[in-house]
């Protein structure tokens, strides 16, 4: 009797060791089961003129295509018979701790499309355990947000004009930011044909069309143009010089980006000199530049091609990043670019990112369902990549590598 009990008796508690189940997202928020999901949502909640700003890219969409179509030519080869049951999705970055491998990229105007976006989304990220880089386009003063978010990031577009970089610098420093994103890859702004055809500029222009759709979107209309009017006034260019930049309608706005075709190495080796903290440079595609960059003292760099927003064609950052890794010796590698689903974020890493940065989706999530949406969403992808790990046979993301991932076809 007593053998039989032993034969059909249940494996102690370590062999069987389950999972506990996360809870249930709130009511409202149920039926949204993907990022992607907040996309379709967006689209019909937000006037045209701001959705399109949001989801477009420039000219014919080819890099936007081509950014998704990377991760579609890379598939995944799993490892079998591997206990995952104590994985974990926590990762480091510049030498703190957070949650999962991902963080919210800069959005520049995110105001517009959801109220108080950038506090918003800044709160979301400190709530998750994941990294959030402020705009230097934003229009919310970074001194309020990192007042929401002590660990985020800020990111600076900068002409190349010594008198006006040096005091932003400054006053990123005395404000307390300790990592500086120096984005690289606007020399000029990119020819968004479609947000010509869609009515959206900057400044913005208000027009017959414009406030027809704001009549047509009344969701969008009481919950964040008139809500921000009450409660904000007139939205400005708060954050791209040391001082308070002009307003969005104002002619002045153009102006205030100054002459960023001007921008150079000189310039980054200036803020090395000057900036404290941890120094990252976003936009970098060549393997070269990459070189340049560990020369001139920079910490890390995240290869970009702006989501497919600047050049047409320009190649997707997936497809460059092995390369950039090679050349990189001790900086951080991270990537952005069309990331939306967890076997997304797991073929970045295994090619060699060390984290990776998503934007449009997070304020998708935000504009049709704010805090909650926006926390849900990275929920979303951070149970994503979970479940992905054990049906990769991993335990930590530190296991990842070349090994994981197979090209399976050329991108168009």
């Amino acid at each position: 009797m007593d053998q039989m009990h032993a034969e059909t008796a249940p494996p102690p508690p370590s062999a069987v060791a389950s999972r506990p189940e996360a809870p249930p997202p709130p009511p409202g928020l149920r039926r949204y089961l993907a990022l992607d999901d907040f996309q379709a949502a967006a689209r019909r909640r937000l006037p045209l003129p701001i959705y399109g700003f949001i989801a477009g890219g420039v000219e014919r969409d080819a890099a936007l295509r081509g950014n998704h179509a990377a991760f579609a030519a890379n598939a995944l080869v799993w490892r079998s018979l591997v206990d995952t049951s104590e994985r974990t999705t926590a990762a480091s970055l510049f030498g703190r701790d957070y949650a999962a491998p991902f963080g919210i990229a800069p959005m520049g105007a995110s105001a517009v499309a959801a109220y108080d976006a950038d506090r918003v989304l800044a709160g979301a990220a400190a709530a998750s355990g994941i990294p959030f880089i402020l705009s230097g386009a934003s229009l919310t003063r970074m001194e309020e947000v990192i007042k929401v978010n002590p660990a985020a990031w800020f990111q600076a577009y900068v002409p190349g004009e010594t008198p006006r970089i040096e005091p932003l610098v400054d006053r990123v420093a005395a404000a307390g930011f300790d990592t500086f994103v120096l984005t690289v890859d606007v020399p000029v702004s990119g020819n968004r044909e479609n947000n010509v055809r869609n009515g959206f500029s900057i400044p913005l222009r208000p027009s017959p069309r414009l406030a027809w759709q704001g009549i047509t979107h009344p969701r969008w209309l009481g919950g964040t143009a008139l809500r921000t009017l009450r409660h904000r006034g007139m939205l400005h260019l708060e954050n791209m010089d040391a001082t308070r930049g002009p307003p969005m309608l104002s002619r002045e706005a153009v102006r205030a980006f100054g002459v960023r075709e001007a921008l150079n190495w000189r310039h980054v080796e200036l803020v090395r000199r000057r900036w404290p903290g941890k120094l990252v440079l976003k936009g970098i595609l060549a393997a070269a530049d990459a070189r340049l960059a560990r020369a001139a003292g920079v910490d890390g760099v995240i290869v970009s091609n702006h989501g497919g927003r600047q050049l047409d064609s320009a190649a997707a950052p997936l497809d460059m990043l092995p390369g950039v890794v090679a050349e990189a010796g001790g900086m951080t590698v991270m990537l952005d670019g069309a990331v939306r689903r967890g076997t997304d974020v797991l073929k970045a890493l295994a090619l060699g990112a060390g984290f990776v940065f998503i934007g449009r989706p997070f304020l998708f999530a935000a504009s049709v369902a704010g805090a909650p949406g926006a926390r849900h969403a990275v929920r979303l992808l951070r149970e994503e990549i979970e479940r992905d790990m054990a049906l990769l046979g991993v335990t930590r993301l530190s296991e990842l590598g070349p090994d994981f991932v197979r090209r399976t076809h050329t991108c168009p």
